[in-house]
């Protein structure tokens, strides 16, 4: 029997989706950092595992209309990097090499062989930064509208007063504000992904937290942890890039352009979506995945 939905997809909740789904969350000490992950779908651990890596300030409900898909088929393991989410806070700055040394422990914590990495925003950025230094530890890469590129600092700056404002003050307005940096359509934006939002800005210590974050946005900083377009023509693995028609960093035609560099790419278009293909195009999205990792088993 098909249940009758009468609200989008955008609007189901993480929990809605995998009730009935064995899974596991958990709080593991990872490289000194008591991290939140999400386990689902350990019956298809044979099959491999997909790592998913969310964005800058995310957490792992970003991927909350993917886990069900992608579980039924592999291994879900979804996390919120140090300074993020529910894992440990932060103080001072964090760089990509922090995240791909906590990610490297991670990996071996779980005795995890060859995983998928799938980063959106940030997660492409450490991906497309951590593959080629350890390409035997990865499966293959999928990028949803990666991050990390040098882009003009007005657009950078204008995209910071928002989340400053919603870190310095997480009303309702101001954390919808800042989902709207990075979904199209406002209608798609969840009750529950602003609340789950909230609550993650309103910590104790999170202030301190997101400018430890917000140091990939200082321009010394950022430059010296860049993604250009050699990092995209050096990735040995398969690589699988969505991009969207409404990407804040780039026209479709840069998405294309950053596919062709890739030595091993495919390239998938989402239209209708911003910065999240994975939530407003979770149809596109999910086929795609699934597309591309059976591909790598023919």
């Amino acid at each position: 029997m098909t249940l009758d939905r009468p609200f989008a997809t955008q609007h189901e909740t993480l929990w809605s989706q995998i009730a009935d789904r064995a899974h596991v969350l958990e709080f593991p000490e990872i490289a000194g950092t008591r991290t939140r992950v999400l386990r689902v779908g350990e019956e298809n651990a044979g099959r491999g595992t997909i790592l998913m890596l969310a964005g800058t300030t995310g957490h792992l409900e970003a991927f909350t209309h993917n886990i069900r898909a992608l579980s039924e088929h592999y291994r879900v393991l979804a996390y919120d990097y140090p300074g993020h989410g529910y894992s440990t806070l932060a103080e001072g700055s964090l760089e990509i090499k922090d995240y791909a040394d906590h990610l490297l422990a991670l990996v071996d914590h779980y005795g995890l062989e060859k995983p998928h990495l799938c980063g959106e925003s940030l997660g492409g950025w450490i991906a497309l930064k951590v593959v080629p230094e350890h390409p035997e530890v990865f499966g293959s890469v999928i990028l949803s509208a990666p991050g990390g590129r040098m882009i003009p600092p007005a657009k950078l700056n204008g995209t910071q007063s928002v989340s400053a404002d919603a870190v310095a003050q997480p009303t309702w307005e101001n954390v919808k504000r800042r989902l709207g940096v990075v979904i199209h359509d406002e209608a798609a934006i969840s009750d529950e992904l602003v609340a789950v939002r909230q609550a993650i800005y309103a910590q104790p210590g999170f202030v301190a937290s997101a400018k430890a974050i917000a140091a990939l946005r200082t321009p010394e900083v950022r430059e010296r942890n860049a993604v250009d377009d050699s990092d995209y023509a050096r990735q040995p693995l398969p690589t699988l890039l969505v991009w969207t028609d409404n990407e804040p960093s780039g026209s479709p035609e840069v998405g294309a352009h950053l596919a062709e560099l890739l030595p091993r790419g495919r390239f998938v278009l989402a239209e209708g979506a911003a910065h999240w293909p994975q939530w407003e195009r979770p149809d596109v999205f999910n086929t795609a995945v699934l597309d591309f990792l059976e591909s790598l088993e023919a």
